[in-house]
């Protein structure tokens, strides 16, 4: 078991509130900010800790702050500035950012934080919502050795697996190959089940039998009867997914890799936003072949 700590947490969303609520059971002293002060009245509700007005009141005092925002300029937001976390942070403390964010931003507010003594560890998270609300994430962390020692047996609250992928940007970089894989998968099973369908396969029979076999996944077995049945109403919105490949696309331009299949995806993904899918699960890929 961690020591007990004295945390904050920054970004109730999807992720961030059960995340927060899971440091919160494991007995951590947690502070909370939320933009929306409703949503952070909603977590009290449900959880014993406190609520601040800004994220350096937040972060006031806290040996280790958490945050969890929606792309580069979110976390930027709450950073920065008198009211950011860094200006409420004390030296030694540790800035953990489960953003799925470049690792452009992760390396600069790196250097911003060692300004202050403050050490840094970029580390992205994989599972969805449902991961998050069970404790069973995956992380993909960069940064020092000394600090994630420090961190994981906290991040341990929420998480299944924590791993230091290498230094500061290593764990944005590692949660970029997550998302050009799933995106992968869930086209090659898009076009499976929708071929099965057209072929007049038993598709239950069908997951049943292949998912113990070579093509055995995750989106599989999680996803394969809901995108068969055209059930999209829940799970990883498109809209965030394209965010996501977006900052895959940009560093692959960067680095010189060739993502031709992804760049693809990423707009079969713009289609299904066309079609009013912003909201819809990834999976809904399947909806431009079912529906053509």
């Amino acid at each position: 078991m961690a020591d007990k700590q004295k945390v904050a947490f920054l970004g109730l969303g999807v992720m961030g509130f059960p995340m927060a609520g899971h440091l919160a059971n494991a007995g951590h002293q947690v502070t909370i900010y939320n933009r929306t002060a409703s949503r952070a009245e909603a977590w009290l509700q449900k959880y014993k800790g406190q609520r601040a007005d800004t994220p350096a009141a937040a972060a006031k005092g806290a040996a280790i702050v958490f945050a969890c925002v929606g792309n580069d300029d979110d976390l930027r937001s709450i950073v920065y500035g008198d009211k950011g976390a860094l200006a409420g942070m004390s030296a030694g403390a540790i800035f953990v950012d489960h953003t799925t964010a470049s690792a452009e931003v992760a390396r600069e507010v790196s250097a911003a934080a060692a300004k202050s003594r403050i050490d840094f560890l970029d580390a992205p998270v994989s599972g969805g919502q449902a991961g998050a609300e069970n404790g069973k994430l995956t992380v993909m962390v960069g940064g020092e050795q000394a600090p994630f020692d420090r961190a994981k047996p906290v991040i341990d609250s929420y998480a299944r697996a924590c791993v230091l992928m290498g230094t500061v940007g290593s764990g944005q970089l590692a949660k970029m190959v997550n998302q050009i894989c799933i995106a992968g998968l869930l086209q090659g099973l898009s076009e499976g089940m929708n071929f099965a369908k057209k072929a007049g396969l038993d598709c239950a029979k069908l997951v049943e039998v292949i998912s113990k076999g070579a093509a055995q996944s995750w989106q599989m077995e999680n996803r394969a009867h809901t995108m068969v049945e055209g059930k999209f109403t829940f799970g990883f919105a498109v809209d965030w997914m394209r965010k996501d490949l977006g900052i895959c696309l940009a560093e692959a331009k960067r680095n010189k890799a060739r993502l031709p299949a992804t760049a693809l995806i990423d707009q079969f993904y713009a289609q299904v936003q066309a079609r009013g899918g912003n909201r819809w699960d990834t999976s809904s890929l399947i909806h431009l072949l079912a529906n053509d």
